[in-house]
Parts: C-alpha cells; structure tokens; sequence
C-alpha cells in the first residue's frame, strides 16, 4: 500500500523510537549478524588491492588526522575517513551481502560507520554488533518505503537508504537522545546520495563508502550540538518527495522491532552483482560444457535488465554485471567464486567471446526478482532447462558452512578462525582491527 509523500510523516518517529530503544533480536538475527560481520571483513581484507581502495586509501592516509579508526590494509586515520575507506574497499569486489527486499547491500555502508565509531569511543564488540543490526535493519525499512521507483529512477538503494542505517548505528553509538537521533535523520537525507549510474566503474563501491561516511559525520555532527529539519527525510521537499519515493509506510513499519527482515539477508557465494547468481546457480545443474552449447537462452526479471546486462564488457568490473560472461565463464570452467576470474584478459578470451555472443538475455515479468530460467541447445540438438530462486531457503548451518569455506578461500584459514572465533566470543575490538 502507497501513500502520499505528506501522510507518511509517522515515519521518522518510528525509525528513531527503534534506532534509540531496547534491541530484542531474535537468535537468527544475531547469528547473521556475525556472520555478515565475517563475510564483510573478508570481502575488505580482499579488496585491498582493488584500484580503488588504494587510490582512497591514499588519500586518507596523506590527509592525516586524528588516528581514531583502523582502515582496510593498514594506518589509522579519522572516523568518518575510514568509514568512506572501508565502505568502498568492502564493496570493490562486489562480493559482499544483498538484501532483496529493497535491492540494496545493508553490509557495506553500515559496518565500515559501526566500526569506525566503535574504534574512536571505545566500544565493545556486542555494542558494535548490535548498533549494526539496527542500522542494517532501518536501512532495509527506508529502502522498502522508498520503494522500487526510487532504485528503477536510477538511485542506488546502498548508498540511499545505507547512509539512513549507517546514520542510526552511529547515532546508537553515540547514545543519542531520541531528538537528536530525529536531527541526524534529517541530516542525513542531506547527504544521502549515489546514482546506478556507477555501476561498473570505481563509483560503485565509492557510493557505499558515501554512505557509511555520512552515517558517521552527520551523527557526530548532532552530537555536539548541529541542528536540522527533523523531518527531512518524510516531510513536503524532503528525501523520499524528491528521490521518487513511494511512501510504503505500512510496508517499511510492519513488525518494526519485533519482526527482523534482516534474517532474510542473502550472501553471494559467486564474485559478481547478485543479479546474475540465480542464472549460475540455474545454469550450474545443467553441467553443460562450452563446446556443445549451440545457444543459451536466459530470462530474467526485467530489473536486472538495467542493472547487471552489459553486452560486451572488457573489464573486471565491467564482467561482475553482465550476464553473457559470467555464464560463458562457467560453461569454460573459470570459477565464478573465484577473485582472478574476473579480469580484462578474460573478458579478450577468443573462446568466450565467441560463446558469449550465443547466449540471449530476455526480460521476463513472470519471473521473482530473485529468479532466473535457463535453457541450453546443444549441438546434437537436445534441449535443456533450469530454474532457480534464490529466496529459496538454506539452513542457517549450511549457510554458515559456505560462508566459511568462501571466507578461507578470501583471506586464509588462519585468518578466518581469528575473525570467527573473535565474533563468536566477543572479542577486544581490538583483536578483530588488527587483522585488517
């Protein structure tokens, strides 16, 4: 159910009484948030390389400042640095989380904000955690108020609605009075920004990075006394009036606080846009080899047109959203979990172009956002097809199963045991930053 940008002022004061109550989660929600906290430290330890986390990197360190919060690869530099640091450095490879209800990636803009705040005050672990499942919780229920006009506009629900939930996880850090949680809200829909636009080049993980900055600057700003309209984010001129919100006010607040729709999160286990993983997991059953295919026909939902189907890529990033070279990948047998898979020198592979270019891609309104059909034609003439959703559940231990598997294979075994174990227990943050 819509309504008009101007009745939906209940919004704010409900986003704030969660943001600044008592957190009930349930034992799922808690389990995912440790293991998303996992999955996003590993997704930046990996992505220290990437271009762009160097060139931010650099900056930050040349910049100086106050030594408040560790950055991915090493140095200390100011908060809200390092939280545009990190959030762009774990985004860079394009492997982190998903949550589909509103097409964004809660991880990315709210744990780098969690993380650097928590370093600066001195805040434990369970803190941190537990202002990052709020913050990746309000960020969902913005994205879902916000709506699917906003992400098709062209906005990008990461950085959008991402700084709204890093906002409130650093303003839980902050311990910020119900009001002045109302300020940082309103400030933030100052700030909040980032366009689908980028998706491809460095400006794609730079719009997490964005995010989770502003999350850290606007509430520090309200902490020590900055004022501004309370409302802007639901009022007449304010974030969702002007950014082609629907106002799903009864969507975006059903079960607040004690329904977390945060369990829901998806994790990728494939190196590329989350779009493109229900056609590998479709294609992947049927075990078809590049030589016999004749044609492969996939259909999606017509979402994901826009979003991750460029035609003929010739760069890492540029293959992280195409469709036709991540399936010609794994029908040669590249492995699509696999960080080296994607390069400029594959997107060149003569035997991929030429299988790329017999694979078609069609919009199909049918199909959930999460689903994808698959059908192959062999040379000798036999047809073959595969569905798959990927909201289709697995277990929480079969999750946590693969997530350790995919994490080891990011950043080592040894690696991997500290951070998880160091989760588990409730380690010094200390512990956890030193492995960055």
């Amino acid at each position: 159910m819509t309504s008009p940008i101007s009745d939906s002022l209940d919004l704010t004061a409900a986003l704030v009484g969660f943001a600044t109550g008592e957190i009930t989660a349930s034992p799922l929600a808690q389990r995912m948030v440790r293991l998303s906290a996992l999955d996003w430290m590993a997704c930046g330890i990996a992505g220290i390389d990437e271009p762009v986390s160097g060139v931010l990197r650099a900056q930050a360190i040349s910049e100086g400042g106050a030594a408040q919060a560790t950055v991915f690869g090493g140095g200390q530099v100011p908060a809200r640095m390092a939280a545009l640091v990190n959030g762009a450095t774990s985004h860079a490879l394009d492997y982190d989380d998903t949550h589909f209800a509103h097409i964004g990636h809660p991880s990315v803009a709210v744990f780098p904000a969690a993380f650097a705040l928590g370093q600066q005050l001195g805040a434990s672990l369970p803190q941190l955690l537990e202002a990052a499942l709020a913050g990746m919780e309000l960020s969902i229920r913005v994205g879902l108020w916000l709506g699917r006009s906003h992400y098709q506009q062209g906005f990008h629900q990461t950085a959008t609605a991402g700084a709204f939930g890093a906002t409130a996880a650093a303003g839980r850090l902050l311990q910020l009075t119900p009001d002045q949680m109302a300020m940082a809200m309103g400030l933030c829909a100052t700030r909040a920004a980032g366009l689908k636009a980028q998706f491809g080049t460095m400006g794609k993980p730079y719009n997490a990075g964005l995010a989770a900055s502003a999350g850290v600057e606007v509430s520090s700003l309200v902490a020590i006394g900055f004022t501004a309209n309370a409302q802007a984010l639901d009022a007449a001129l304010g974030f969702g009036a002007t950014h082609h919100g629907e106002a799903n006010l009864d969507l975006a607040l059903q079960g607040l606080g004690q329904t977390w729709l945060f369990e829901g999160i998806s994790h990728k286990f494939h190196a590329c846009c989350h779009g493109l993983h229900a056609a590998l997991e479709a294609a992947a059953t049927l075990d078809l080899a590049a030589p016999e295919i004749a044609q492969l026909v996939v259909r999606t939902h017509p979402r994901w047109m826009t979003v991750c189907n460029q035609l003929a890529p010739t760069s890492s990033l540029g293959a992280k959203f195409s469709y036709r070279t991540v399936l010609a990948m794994q029908a040669l047998g590249l492995d699509t979990a696999a960080l080296d898979s994607y390069s400029a020198a594959t997107c060149a592979l003569p035997e991929l172009v030429a299988l790329r270019d017999r694979i078609e891609i069609e919009p199909d309104e049918t199909l959930a956002e999460t689903e994808a059909h698959v059908q192959a034609l062999r040379r000798d003439g036999k047809r073959f097809e595969a569905r798959h959703d990927l909201q289709v559940p697995i277990s929480p231990d079969q999750r946590e199963a693969r997530l350790l598997g995919k994490v080891a294979a990011l950043i080592g075994t040894d690696r991997q045991a500290t951070l998880w174990q160091g989760l588990q227990t409730g380690a010094p943050l200390a512990e956890i930053t030193d492995q960055f």
